[in-house]
């Protein structure tokens, strides 16, 4: 994925296209940021998991941000926040679907033996592990609340 975000940078840099190029090196930013805080905390560099997960929390970001530019009346901030969402998700492993959502959590279900809302825990702890950076787990927890209770 590193390999991949280096290589785009350069494509960026040689087509002139600013806006893209910008959101690149604030991505190679937050995943530098990631690989010196596991240095300080004696882990390895960023996994592509660990990046996928960095990302997916990026773009959690530029979509909150992006809300409180319409709230505000500012749909040409929001515009740009939109445009940083599409080249992030570039580099996101494909997303879940509904259907897949509710499967997979229903499989983590089956597999950690979640008997109520107590155990909603597990079932998200096996999630993050399995579908790390595919999954919006804001609506998942949703989803296994219902499932749950």
């Amino acid at each position: 994925m590193r390999e991949r975000l280096s290589d785009e940078v350069k494509t960026a840099m040689k087509g002139g296209d600013k806006a893209r190029l910008s959101t690149l090196r604030l991505m190679q930013a937050a995943i530098k940021d990631r690989d010196i805080a596991n240095r300080g905390a004696g882990k390895d560099a960023a996994s592509d998991d660990e990046i996928a997960q960095l990302l997916a929390k990026m773009v959690k970001q530029r979509e909150d941000s992006a809300k409180a530019f319409d709230d505000g009346n500012r749909p040409e901030l929001a515009a740009k926040e939109r445009e940083e969402i599409v080249v992030i998700r570039d580099f996101m492993p494909k997303q879940l679907d509904q259907a897949e959502t509710e499967a997979a959590i229903r499989a983590a279900i089956a597999e950690t033996g979640a008997a109520g809302v107590k155990d909603m825990g597990k079932v998200m702890a096996a999630l993050r592990e399995k579908y790390a950076g595919q999954m919006d787990f804001g609506k998942a927890s949703g989803l296994i609340k219902g499932l749950l209770g």
